[in-house]
């Protein structure tokens, strides 16, 4: 399957986000909650005549794989990095070039796209052999885009080549097909057909906000970024009657999705705040998401304490929360990193909500390193979505009982490590320095994306998604929080983050 990754992807998107009963009413999973299938407009497959022609001159798509590899505009020179730098600074410091050097490298040499992943084969580190994803995601585009301004704030590329590098990806993107402004959820990257029916909310948002930073860090792009901002009218998404945000809209059966972002902590409340502060969506969208679920919903993992109504902001709200131990904390849906902590790339909760969305993120990291030690037995920890050792295969993970349905823990992925540096540095250093000195999963281009703590298998897996949230998480602990600075003085986000301060977690 050519789209394995980016299908499952969106298997796991639709079928993991809740669709949520408003108000305190009773709900049942399978009936108000999605969970466990994904929308059967999925698997409807978008013809790519360009593409299959291109590959019919190879002898068809088996045939072109090394001729699609051959277009990248890099590869990897060693199987395995040097060994680790002796001070924490210049461990990041070399974390961070050798990642940015594999997301240049792994860039369509004709079309500058990030590909989706390069899975290289066990025993040979010749492009013939690896198995190259050559499609791209809007949120992939989105965070590549902010990479190339951290690569500058970070001086790993001169001012002139990173606008050079962010001119071409946008003239890439003027080339796409669009439908009412939004760009579709993938693209091939060798012809530039779009392989999606779907147009997705939440990638959507990702990509805004990566033109949010390139018009705060690139004036001189401004006016291009500015452009395809203000096409995303993201009204297009929102539910008024429930105050939610669909997942998406099938624009080849003319319908939204039947699901809604509905759990407010997930990685979906970024572009939640990017709706809000565009002006597309009212303020109290962001207070209709759900905390925590009532006490009626049995499936869920545990009974949410203190559950009651307050007013925020002049918004009704439910709070409550969940404990393990001694650490109390709103749940996500499946207790991944990914869904805490991909916000805080570009926005800095400790400082902007302390009380809330900052003070929950320390309490998922808290709970992921003990997760590790006292309940699993493993000497790192850091469970989020990510590849697993099968080829081709990709899975939710987590540690169960940070969410409301819990994923299995699985794998440990690298980039939830580096996530957790926004929140928790030292121990998060400490737990990237543990997994490139116990595992063979450092390469020449950074982490490869998982590894099993318990036998030290490794799943030899550049994907485009965790290397550029790893490079930004990196990137912002090198240069005091670059990137979130740069999204912050963003008028979208001076207008919305007002809203983020007054909201209590735990009181």
């Amino acid at each position: 399957m050519r789209c394995g990754f980016a299908i499952l992807v969106v298997t796991c998107l639709a079928a993991c986000a809740p669709r949520v009963p408003l108000g305190d009413e009773p709900c049942e999973l399978g009936h108000e909650v999605a969970g466990g299938y994904a929308e059967p407009e999925a698997s409807d497959r978008v013809p790519v005549p360009r593409k299959t022609a291109w590959e019919a001159t190879f002898g068809g798509e088996v045939g072109a794989r090394p001729h699609v590899a051959a277009r990248l505009a890099g590869w990897p020179r060693t199987r395995l990095g040097r060994g680790a730098p002796a001070s924490d600074r210049a461990f990041l410091e070399r974390l961070a070039r050798d990642t940015w050097r594999g997301l240049i490298a792994f860039t369509d040499g004709e079309h500058a796209l990030p590909v989706d992943h390069v899975r290289l084969d066990p025993d040979s580190l010749a492009r013939a052999d690896a198995r190259v994803g050559d499609y791209t995601n809007v949120t992939s585009v989105g965070l590549y885009l902010a990479a190339i301004a951290a690569a500058h704030e970070t001086g790993l590329v001169a001012r002139a080549a990173a606008i050079a590098r962010v001119g071409t990806v946008l003239d890439t993107l003027d080339r796409l097909e669009t439908h009412q402004g939004f760009f579709y959820n993938y693209y091939d990257t060798t012809s530039l057909e779009r392989s999606s029916h779907f147009v997705s909310f939440v990638d959507s948002g990702w990509l805004v906000a990566g033109l949010m930073i390139v018009r705060q860090t690139f004036p001189e792009l401004a006016a291009r970024a500015t452009a395809m901002i203000e096409r995303a009218d993201f009204r297009f998404f929102y539910d008024a009657e429930r105050g939610r945000m669909r997942h998406g809209y099938w624009v080849h059966t003319r319908a939204p999705s039947r699901f809604h972002y509905g759990v407010f902590y997930a990685e979906s409340r970024l572009a939640s705040l990017v709706a809000i502060g565009k002006g597309d969506v009212p303020e109290s969208h962001w207070f209709a998401m759900v905390r925590t679920f009532p006490a009626a919903c049995t499936w869920q993992r545990q009974v949410p304490r203190e559950r009651r109504a307050k007013t925020v902001r002049g918004h009704r709200v439910h709070g409550g929360w969940y404990a393990r131990k001694d650490v109390r904390y709103v749940p996500s849906w499946g207790g991944s990193l990914f869904e805490a902590l991909m916000p805080t790339l570009v926005l800095d909760e400790l400082r902007l909500a302390p009380a809330s969305l900052g003070a929950n993120d320390i309490a998922h990291v808290t709970v992921q390193r003990r997760f590790g030690a006292e309940t699993l037995g493993t000497p790192v920890w850091g469970w989020s979505s990510c590849a697993t050792l099968a080829p081709g295969g990709y899975g939710e993970h987590g540690v169960p009982d940070l969410g409301t349905i819990g994923y299995p823990p699985g794998v440990v992925t690298p980039h939830a490590s580096a996530l957790a540096l926004a929140v928790d540095p030292v121990r998060a250093i400490a737990n990237l320095r543990a997994l490139a000195a116990r595992y063979p999963i450092y390469g020449d281009f950074g982490f490869y994306d998982a590894v099993d703590p318990r036998t030290g298998a490794v799943a030899p897996v550049y994907l485009t998604l965790d290397q550029t949230m790893t490079f930004l998480a990196v990137a912002n602990q090198l240069c005091d929080g670059c990137v979130q600075r740069r999204f912050a003085t963003d008028p979208i986000a001076a207008r919305a983050t007002p809203i983020l301060g007054d909201e209590r977690f735990f009181e």
